[in-house]
Formats: C-alpha cells, structure tokens, sequence
C-alpha cells in the first residue's frame, strides 16, 4: 500500500527523535532524518483540486532566460540584456485566475516580481525565470536552491560559448532525477553544429538517453528557430493527467531517497548477529575480572572475618548496633581498587561491543545504574552471609555432631547416675539378705570416675571442636563475594539482554518505515513514446 511522503517524513522524525534521546543515533544522524525535504510543487500555492503545470528557466548568466520569458510574454516582464546583465531576482509569469496571496516563508512574496496574462492557452502553465546560478552572489545560489522543489519542469538555458558551465551543470547532476527537463540552445545564430552535438553528448552522460533540445534565437534575428516548438511541448504538459504523474513520480523519487537513507542509519545500528555475539563477550570479560575482584578481596575479607568474628554478639543479638559494627565492611571490603576494575570491566565491555560496530551510547546508559549498584550488591550479600554463617558456624555435619554430643553430655552423666544409683540399692538389699560385704570403697570411686568420665568427655568434645567464629565468618564472606559475583553478572546478563530486545525494536521500527518507503505508488506508466519519457532521467 502506498503511504504518503509527507506523512513517511514525519514518521522518520518522531523515529529519530526517540532514537536520538535513547542514544542508538548521534545528533548529526539525528538532524539529517530530521532535515529531510518536505517540499513540493503541489505546497507552493496551498491550491485546492487541480493545480498549473510550474515551469522555470534557469541557467547562467548572460544566456537569454529573461529573453526567453518576454518573447513568451510579447513583452518586458522581466530585465534582460544590459539592463540586467545579472539576474538577482525572480519573475513569476501567470494567468490572472491564479491567485497568489502568500508564498512560503523561504520565498517571501515582497522580493518577487510577478506578471499576469489573459492568454487562456497558457492557463495551466506558471512560468518563473529564476536567478544566474553561476552569480558571485550567494543569495542567487540560495533563491534557486529554495525555488527547486516547487518546480515541475526545468528548463535548462545555454549558449553556445557557455554550455559547459560548470557551476549549472553540477546542478543538473545533483538534481536530474528529482524533475522534468527541456534544455535550450539559446542564441543559436551565434551556434554552430559542433557545439549542438557536443551539448547533446554532455546531456547523454548525464543520463538523458534521447534529450529534448531546442535551438532558439531571442535577438533581433530575422532567422527562424524552434521557439514555438518549446511552448507547445510546454502547453502539451499542461494537463492534469501529466501534472499528476510528475508529482507521483517526484514523490517515489524521494521516498527512494530517504529510504536509502534510511537504511544507512540502519547500518549504524548495527547487526543482530553482532548483539547475539554480546552474552558471551561479557561472560569471557566477567571471568577475567571476578578472578582478579576475589584475589584482591583476600586479604580485606580475612580482616573483616575477624572484625566479625569480635563482635558476632552486637551483630546477632543486638541488631540496633549493626550498622556501627558493619561500617567498615564496605569502606574495606570494597574500596577504591575494587570499583576502579569492576569499570574496568564495563568499560573493556562497552569497547569490545563498540568493535562489533553495536550502538554502545544506549549501552552505557543501561550499565551506568550497575556502576553504583555493584557496591550495594556486594556489601549486602556479604553481610547477610556472614551473619547467616555465624548464626550457624561449621557445616551441617559439624553441626550434627555437636547436638549429638551435647545430648551426650546430659544423657551419659544421668545413665551413670542411674547406674550407680542401682547398684548402691541393689548392694544394701543384698548385704542385708546375705553375708556379702556392702559395695565399700572400691565402688565408690570406680562409681565417681564413670560419672566423670561420661560428663568431662563430651565436655572437653563439644569445647574442642567449637566451630571457629572467625572461620565461620571468612567462609560465609566467600560465600557472600560469590553470590553478589553471580547477581552482578545476572543483572548485566538481563540489561544485554534487554539492550539486545530494544535493538530488535528499534530496527523493527525502521524496517516498517523504510517498507512502506519502498511500497510504490500507483500510477499510469508513461508512454517511452511521448515527449515526458524523453524529459526524465530513469
């Protein structure tokens, strides 16, 4: 389906404007969206329904467009000659119906002249002799650059001794494509054969297969000329039919435009392939670096495992003094080393994408909150890990054990008691009944040692194999750095990965504009047999 260009235009902007403020484009890529032409015959007038054919005479100086357009007039509508040797302002010559009451704000109607007519042949026709684009005067070149985009047909004016301006025809090149063209031999009773050929040879490198020429003579010449051939291919133009596929035709020139345009910005924003190469460039960078982060955190974490280890009472039963006993974890845990490597890290990131030619602006953006996050991080999960460590010191075996040996330091004593407790009894029922001796002194204290023994020995167990605070501390600091390496590493993880999805759509915003740049607009084929086919550069 076809899409109008004005409305594609506004699209690219409000496209640019986003991507500009997310940083996928810099602001020269951003200002060469945004300054894309939106001008067109069909805006000079603000007209309703059909509008006339626009037609300008342009060309260097001294080559008889002003000539051109009083002979066409039967009179002095604009200064020629040595009157005006240089032209320096535009003329507009116009049937009176055509109403011009404002003009663009770029062509200011108080520095325009304009001519009216009655001639109804010439109804559907504007003629506009423009300004020697060849002038030393700057404001020439700008009033011709400002009139081009409202001109349907160019008429390209020469002379035989100036054919080859340079200045015009650079022109011509830049602009070929963007109009109709009839080129005039002006002068001619000064030409010779050669110069018409050469001229024609110029037009066919430019890239006009079959060029319409018309050899013309606005002296006081008596010679005939083809004058009257160039008004009536200009009067068979006039039609609404050939106005309209001019402007179709204008209009898909410059939808090819921008969207070229377009798709070298999408270059810039670089190759799904290169963001799909980004998890694992991180990966290799984070590696290298969580190594180097935990052999410069040894020694600061073995101080603050014994800084923990001397105030393991604060820190767990008193949690109001926490903050005081946990204030130097971060100033020495992470210091001004440890966060110059970690932007170390991002920074050799961000390079190494910008090598894979990935947008890296949005990138730093995204990593930025990580730069002071990565602290916080850190700092939390090594504390809570500590504490963890010291509310449960050893391992689980360990610990197991210790509760088995402290249920043996009740249970045993009292199995002893009891024991003892029994023979005692059983002893003095036996001795009464019987000769036998009571229990005496040998009892007692083979009795008073097992009691001991079955107290002092999972005593000095559970006093031996206490776990170590400071151990315990420094394991659960380890622990602590790993998780707050693997939650680091997650979250730059989820920011590429997101930085990856808003790449996806971005390109997929640009992808359907530079799509419907590319939809055509209907219109009539122009017959390679009329005078139209041979005015326009394919």
């Amino acid at each position: 389906m076809a899409y109008d260009y004005s409305s594609l235009v506004q699209t690219t902007k409000r496209w640019a404007e986003q991507a500009l403020a997310a940083g996928w484009i810099n602001t020269d890529v951003a200002q060469q969206l945004s300054d894309v032409d939106t001008r067109t015959p069909d805006t000079l007038f603000n007209h309703s329904g059909s509008r006339p054919l626009i037609v300008a005479f342009m060309g260097g100086t001294g080559v008889g467009k002003s000539s051109l357009l009083n002979r066409l007039a039967g009179k002095a509508i604009a200064r020629a000659g040595i009157v005006r040797p240089t032209s320096r302002e535009v003329t507009l010559y116009h049937h009176h119906s055509v109403a011009i009451k404002h003009l663009p704000e770029q062509l200011p109607l108080a520095q325009i002249k304009t001519s009216e007519h009655d001639n109804e042949s010439r109804k559907n026709v504007i003629w506009i002799d423009m300004p020697d684009f060849d002038s030393t005067e700057q404001s020439n070149k700008r009033q011709v650059l400002e009139w081009l985009p409202h001109i349907d047909v160019l008429i390209y004016v020469v002379s035989p001794e100036r054919y080859r301006d340079e200045k015009a025809w650079r022109l011509l090149l830049a602009e070929g494509g963007r109009h109709a063209w009839l080129f005039v031999l002006n002068q001619w009773d000064r030409g010779q054969t050669e110069q018409y050929e050469d001229f024609k040879q110029q037009l066919h490198k430019a890239g006009f297969t079959d060029p319409v020429i018309f050899k013309t003579i606005c002296g006081e010449s008596l010679q005939a000329d083809e004058f009257v051939q160039l008004e009536s291919t200009i009067s068979s133009l006039a039609t609404e039919h050939i106005v309209a596929q001019l402007e179709q035709r204008s209009s898909q020139i410059k939808k090819d435009e921008l969207r070229q345009n377009l798709q070298g910005t999408r270059r810039l924003l670089g190759s799904a392939s290169a963001f799909q190469q980004l998890p694992t460039l991180w990966q290799e960078q984070w590696q290298r670096s969580a190594q180097m982060l935990q052999q410069g955190f040894a020694w600061p974490v073995q101080q603050l495992a014994k800084h923990y280890a001397d105030h393991a009472a604060d820190l767990l039963n008193n949690p109001a003094t926490a903050k005081y006993t946990t204030r130097g974890a971060k100033l020495n845990l992470w210091d001004d080393w440890s966060e110059a490597r970690f932007d170390d890290a991002l920074d050799e990131f961000v390079i190494n994408a910008d090598q894979l030619g990935v947008p890296v602006s949005p990138l730093k953006k995204q990593l930025s909150t990580l730069r002071e996050k990565a602290p916080k991080i850190v700092q939390a999960q090594s504390e809570l890990a500590a504490r963890q460590a010291l509310a449960n010191p050893g391992n689980a075996l360990h610990r197991g054990f210790l509760k088995f040996m402290r249920l043996c330091e009740i249970v045993l004593p009292l199995a002893a008691i009891c024991w003892v407790g029994y023979q005692v009894f059983i002893g003095y029922y036996t001795s009464n009944m019987t000769d036998v001796e009571y229990l005496g002194v040998d009892f007692a204290i083979h009795s008073s040692l097992l009691i001991a023994i079955t107290w002092l020995t999972p005593f000095f167990i559970l006093k031996k194999l206490k776990p170590s605070l400071e151990k315990s501390a420094l394991r659960g600091l380890n622990k602590g750095l790993n998780n707050a390496s693997n939650i680091i590493d997650s979250e730059i993880q989820q920011v590429i990965e997101n930085f990856g999805n808003q790449h996806s759509e971005q390109l997929k915003q640009l992808d359907g504009i530079i799509e419907l740049c590319a939809a055509s607009d209907r219109q009539s084929p122009i017959d390679s047999d009329s005078p139209l086919a041979r005015m326009l550069i394919d």
